[in-house]
């Protein structure tokens, strides 16, 4: 039988659950721009260019918040990424900068993501002003 103990417990286990969820949104929602200028340039610049038409090893990031992934026409992506069916939304951009090879399996994208949460965070903040 639940006692009065164990059923506070268990909401509080609850709460504090949530509480995370909520504040990994809430860190997403905080990105710093200008740092996010700074962390992509440590980890992205050597194969993504932020400039309108010049694409590197990856395909430009100008314009690419809430863009169709695969979209960039003059660029030869992966049959997975071009299948993904995915938009570069917060939420998809922050899942797969915390692991592309998880995000989209068959990708060709070499990096191994960015661990910390307020990096991407701040990224995207970043990326959301490429226009």
């Amino acid at each position: 039988m639940l006692t009065l103990k164990s059923m506070l417990s268990a909401g509080a286990f609850g709460l504090l659950a949530l509480g995370g969820t909520l504040h990994t949104d809430a860190a997403r929602a905080a990105g710093d721009a200008k740092v996010g200028a700074r962390v992509y340039a440590e980890n992205c610049a050597e194969c993504h260019s932020t400039k309108e038409g010049k694409n590197k090893k990856g395909p430009s990031l100008f314009q690419g918040f809430g863009r169709k992934a695969g979209a960039v026409g003059d660029f030869a992506y992966s049959d997975a990424l071009k299948a993904s069916g995915k938009s570069w939304t917060e939420a998809e951009l922050d899942a797969y900068l915390t692991l592309p090879k998880k995000a989209i399996p068959g990708g060709k994208m070499k990096f191994d993501g960015l661990p910390e949460a307020k990096d991407r965070a701040d990224v995207i903040a970043y990326l959301a002003t490429l226009k």
